[in-house]
């Protein structure tokens, strides 16, 4: 989602996936990360004010459409286990966690990640990894 909110080179293959998805599920996490990586780039000089206002604004219009999923038992559960590739950080064990809870709902959500670890764990656990 970052890439995308960004508009870094890797975004166009993330947009399409986002524009073309039949349901958007995210974690919780993912709408603070970004907002998160405005308020650092805003801060150190790399966005405007007006410009982290305006992604923020595009991020809230974008979140209002995505199904969320909170940090529950069943994710804080899943994150205290091993995933099949470690070490996995922890903000990547919430992602990891939430996408198989989702799948228990969704069976065949894929997986958007730019994020190799995330990727090869995705795999491993029988995600469809995109793009």
């Amino acid at each position: 989602m970052l890439a995308w909110l960004l508009g870094e080179p890797a975004s166009s293959g993330v947009a399409e996936r986002l524009a073309g998805a039949e349901r958007v599920v995210a974690s919780d996490l993912t709408v603070i990360e970004c907002e998160r990586v405005l308020i650092r780039a805003w801060s150190s000089g790399l966005l405007s004010e007006a410009d982290a206002a305006a992604r923020r604004a595009t991020l809230a219009r974008a979140a209002t459409q995505w199904h969320r999923f909170g940090l529950g038992p069943e994710v804080t559960h899943r994150c205290r286990l091993p995933f099949p590739i470690e070490p996995v950080r922890t903000l990547d064990a919430i992602h990891l966690a939430t996408a198989l809870s989702a799948r228990g709902l969704l069976p065949t959500l894929r997986l958007l990640t730019l994020d190799q670890r995330i990727r090869e764990n995705g795999v491993r656990l029988g995600f469809d990894v995109a793009p």
